[in-house]
């Protein structure tokens, strides 16, 4: 018979887990998957000790794997659906237009502005600021501007975009450890995030006021335009594409469907609009685009996309989900949760309990995917118990656990930000206002109960539209 693990030996996995990912990536520059893979034979080794056979263990590690399956298929959808809107010029319109939203007067406030346009139609916050955010910083440095202020606007933006767009992976990985549906997930963001990214830009408003006297110089953002202009026909009727993402989201049709939808629109717009013909399209949805217009900096942003580039989050995702599936299948992740659930006992207690434990793993890990799927998994059961719906944890874990990786200095994502803005994580901190106000506007709700979905209550509605 099966024994039940004690908190200190489930914790033994988890520092296992910790030194191994800080040697794999700080010493050893690998990603994270080995770690995670190594994490998983701790996990397992922890769990023979204590009388629990492979094939119960294994048995474990598929249910994690197939309750994750229709969010697998989603990554690979959303790769194509990348691959072809660049190729059709529908991700180079988005970023034609809004580039030519930049205003002297209130760069700080473009810069976001922009970041999140950029950020909303990639689904990618490292594409964003690696590309547009580094042309943003070399004009808030024209400007006078203190650079640390310019990144905290771009990090916020872009942190926006990543985390309400479909196309994100961690959008996708968010509700899938949760147990909720992507457009439910996104539509009950917009609660923490839409007060988050208002309140940020109207700070960055009335700082930026400061400097309008300054003139910009835009010579960098003009050449950005006239290489987009060159390589692609340039239309507003491109902007549909995203539309009829944004109207499937307000409509909550199902991802898969919908995404299929994009897709297929995107197909159409290549073929029309940009004359491509379906060698071009075939490859740009397998292998994704490949921008060649000569200027590094665009080329670099467009660049992107297919379903081979899901296959480097999807295996990771693999690794985190056989390690949290043997520690959810011996108990290891319950015995954890309980100790941490003992300090939680009202819904409030709950959700600060989740951010700070998202929190911890962005700390301890470096790793976003892990705070999410290790959380989502440990709180899981805690959320249902409470009667919550499960997109109140799926909304905490990117409030806390996404959007808190670029503010630790040893976060892959921190590191990668600070490098390519040159700005350190801290100097940009006090300024990255979207990503510091959503995790407290999450715990505020948990407290007040604004907006926290019940389980009981959403069926009855969903009841009535019947």
């Amino acid at each position: 018979m099966n024994k039940k693990i004690p908190f200190k030996w489930s914790l033994v996995p988890v520092i296992f887990l910790v030194v191994a990912l800080v040697l794999t990536l700080r010493f050893f520059n690998g990603a994270p998957h080995i770690a995670l893979f190594a994490a998983a034979i701790a996990a397992a080794v922890v769990a023979f000790k204590f009388d629990y056979k492979w094939k119960y263990l294994e048995e474990g590690i598929v249910a994690m794997l197939s309750n994750t399956l229709p969010s697998m298929l989603i990554f690979c959808i959303i790769g194509m659906v990348i691959g072809v809107w660049m190729l059709a010029g529908v991700v180079p319109t988005m970023i034609y237009y809004g580039l030519q939203i930049v205003s002297p007067k209130y760069f700080l406030f473009t810069a976001c502005l922009i970041s999140c346009i950029v950020s909303l139609s990639t689904g990618s916050s490292w594409t964003t600021v690696g590309t547009v955010g580094i042309a943003l910083i070399g004009m808030g440095h024209g400007l006078e501007i203190p650079l640390p202020m310019v990144a905290g606007a771009i990090v916020s933006g872009a942190y926006f975009g990543d985390k309400m767009s479909p196309l994100s992976d961690t959008t996708n990985l968010a509700p899938a450890a949760a147990g909720c549906g992507l457009f439910e997930h996104i539509t009950h963001m917009v609660y923490t995030s839409g007060p988050s990214i208002l309140i940020s830009l109207v700070i960055f408003f009335i700082m930026g006021l400061k400097y309008g006297s300054a003139q910009v110089d835009s010579s960098a953002v003009e050449v950005l335009l006239l290489d987009i202009n060159g390589a692609f026909v340039i239309s507003p009727l491109l902007l549909l594409p995203p539309v009829m993402i944004i109207v499937i989201v307000i409509k909550k049709i199902p991802a898969i469907p919908g995404l299929v939808s994009g897709v297929i629109i995107g197909v159409l717009f290549a073929i029309i609009i940009q004359g491509e013909n379906m060698t071009a399209i075939v490859e740009a949805m397998h292998y994704g685009f490949t921008s060649n217009t000569g200027n590094t900096t665009l080329d670099e942003l467009l660049t992107r996309g297919g379903l081979d580039s899901m296959m480097w989050p999807l295996s990771l995702v693999f690794m985190s989900l056989s390690f949290a599936g043997i520690m959810e299948r011996s108990g290891m992740i319950q015995s954890i949760a309980d100790v941490i659930l003992s300090f939680s006992k009202s819904t409030g207690a709950l959700i600060l309990s989740t951010a700070l434990t998202c929190i911890g793993v962005n700390t301890l890990t470096g790793d976003q995917y892990l705070s999410l799927v290790f959380t989502g998994e440990m709180y899981k059961k805690a959320y249902s118990d409470k009667g919550l719906h499960p997109k109140n944890l799926s909304r905490t874990l990117e409030d806390s656990g996404t959007l808190t990786s670029p503010l630790i200095p040893w976060n892959a994502c921190a590191v990668f930000m600070a490098s390519t803005l040159g700005v350190p994580t801290m100097a940009y901190l006090p300024f990255a206002f979207f990503n510091l106000l959503n995790p407290i506007i999450a715990v505020f709700y948990g407290y007040t109960g604004i907006t926290i979905a019940k389980v009981e209550l959403v069926e009855e509605s969903e009841r009535d539209i019947k």
